[in-house]
């Protein structure tokens, strides 16, 4: 069976032109990076398209689910002196 899409890819795009090739919002030049701390520092949407008038609660949402998408593929490692019985050097 094949996997489907996820739905940022129809929002979020990545092009070494538009801001070197940060993941920004399709048809824009608001990087990912940028909803997302706007976000961090205000969850009011209305201030973020206040001040971001062509995004929309549909960019929002697939920037949200870009970035769990590379928090889910991250790899994690504890820190060394987390794992049991592991000293440090």
């Amino acid at each position: 069976m094949a996997k489907e899409q996820p739905m940022y890819q129809h929002r979020i795009t990545i092009d070494p032109e538009v801001l070197v090739g940060k993941p920004v919002v399709k048809g824009t030049r608001i990087p990912v990076e940028l909803v997302l701390k706007r976000l961090a520092q205000d969850l009011n949407l209305k201030t973020l398209f206040e001040a971001y008038p062509r995004l929309t609660e549909e960019d929002v949402k697939a920037c949200l689910e870009y970035a769990q998408a590379l928090v889910e593929g991250e790899e994690v490692y504890p820190a060394l002196g987390q794992v049991p019985g592991a000293t440090a050097a």
